[in-house]
């Protein structure tokens, strides 16, 4: 792969990455809308970082953010693979640990609940695939694999609970199928990569147990994009 672009939704989880890459940012290169790119080489791949970028002092996170960032990253940029790199919550229950990293192996919307028929429920869920190279790429690494479920808020609610359990959901995060949504619109595979900073099993408040831990598992992705690049640039 010659060409690949990270799709992330907060500066805390890019920025020890983008610091350790030196890539420099292109100033107002998606203006007017708020992503922030920033792009280099790096062992013969030309690497961007499109940020979802911010509004009203704050990092924009969230399901419509990531799909307008992604659209935008594909248009402009057409890269090879759309990596979408950030945190996650995960389950205790499932053998999850603060800062474990995981590769995504599919990625669907648990509180998009639209009644109707199976053909209705399906697309409501999304279940989109990902990079062919993501299982292989895990096992190279040791790193853990699970399916990405995505909802648009930080809590979770009950019946959020149970779609995630009924279809196998394993990381809890805000904007990975809403990438994957427009991927599958492009045809451009995608590649999760995703670090824990809460337990949705563990009793504890969210936000705190997200505030505590973001640096170390932003730390922990940091390590771990640097391994995956080194990885995808050796294959080429």
């Amino acid at each position: 792969m010659n060409n690949i672009c990270y799709v992330v939704a907060m500066r805390a989880e890019a920025e020890p990455f983008i610091k350790k890459y030196g890539i420099k940012e292109v100033e107002d290169f998606f203006a007017p809308l708020p992503c922030q790119l920033y792009e280099g080489m790096v062992n013969g791949m030309k690497l961007s970082v499109v940020l979802n970028g911010q509004q009203h002092g704050s990092d924009l996170v969230g399901c419509e953010a990531a799909s307008i960032a992604t659209m935008a990253a594909i248009q402009k940029l057409n890269p090879d693979l759309i990596i979408n790199s950030g945190t996650c919550g995960a389950f205790l229950t499932n053998g999850a640990g603060i800062a474990d990293v995981y590769i995504g192996n599919r990625a669907m919307f648990h509180d998009r609940r639209v009644p109707g028929d199976d053909a209705w429920s399906t697309q409501s869920i999304g279940n989109y695939p990902v990079w062919e190279g993501s299982k292989q790429l895990a096992e190279d690494l040791g790193f853990k694999t699970g399916k990405v479920t995505t909802g648009s808020s930080l809590d979770m609610q009950p019946c959020d609970l149970k779609m995630i359990q009924e279809n196998g959901g394993e990381l809890k995060d805000m904007e990975g199928a809403a990438v994957g949504f427009v991927c599958s619109l492009f045809g451009k595979p995608v590649l999760y990569v995703k670090s824990v900073t809460d337990l949705c099993d563990s009793g504890a408040e969210t936000f705190e147990e997200f505030s505590r831990n973001l640096g170390k598992a932003c730390e922990a992705l940091k390590d771990a994009n640097e391994r995956i690049i080194e990885h995808l640039s050796a294959q080429r």
